[in-house]
């Protein structure tokens, strides 16, 4: 197999001496380069971009820059997908939106990791775990989301969480390590979020 195809099928690689995968990266570093550069008015331009850099959109998404990934391939975003800034996605493996993912400035999406040893690590192998988002999620600000996991559906991820493992549907999850808090109930969809100095 090739080191392209251990990578996609979720077996150690080379990652840091293939010629081909350093190919992929700066061919994708270019692109974001170029995306980041862009004024932030000229949405034409970000748009054919990003269909271009990506390997699946749908009509309705938004990423603020700067955004970085390794590939771009291997991304995609449903419909009314929104992404803020500092947004970076190494995508080795795929990562999957589902519709309307919401996520927060300054996230991270890692499919990558690598052996504990150091003896493998310092030939450059890794390896890279699918992650995975459902619909209707947000996630807060400062996010990590590691390699293999996947979040379910109508899902929020409180700021500064770091998700290692599996967040079933409906839930709200917080915390490092991430954990599920509670169920989002009836309740939430009754709450009134007007904030004033009265009720502070």
């Amino acid at each position: 197999m090739t080191e392209k195809e251990k990578m996609l099928q979720q077996q150690l690689y080379d990652a840091n001496y293939d010629q081909k995968l350093i190919e992929e990266r700066s061919v994708a570093k270019d692109l974001c380069f170029q995306y980041n550069q862009l004024l932030p008015s000229d949405v034409d331009a970000q748009q054919q971009l990003m269909k271009k850099l990506l390997g699946k959109t749908r009509d309705s998404f938004c990423i603020m820059a700067p955004f970085w990934c390794d590939y771009g391939y291997n991304i995609e975003v449903g419909e009314n997908f929104f992404a803020n800034h500092n947004t970076v996605i190494l995508d080795g493996g795929k990562v999957t939106f589902g519709d309307n993912v919401f996520i927060a400035p300054n996230c991270g999406f890692h499919t990558a990791g690598h052996p504990i040893d150091f003896e493998r690590r310092n030939q450059g192998l890794e390896y890279a775990y699918p992650i995975t988002v459902g619909d209707n999620v947000w996630i807060g600000a400062g996010v990590q989301v590691m390699p293999g996991v996947t979040i379910g559906s109508d899902v929020v991820i409180g700021g500064g969480s770091v998700v290692v493992k599996d967040i079933p549907d409906h839930s709200v999850a917080v915390g490092n390590p991430c954990r599920v808090i509670r169920p989002i109930t009836e309740e939430d969809r009754q709450t009134c979020w007007n904030r004033s100095p009265l009720n502070k």
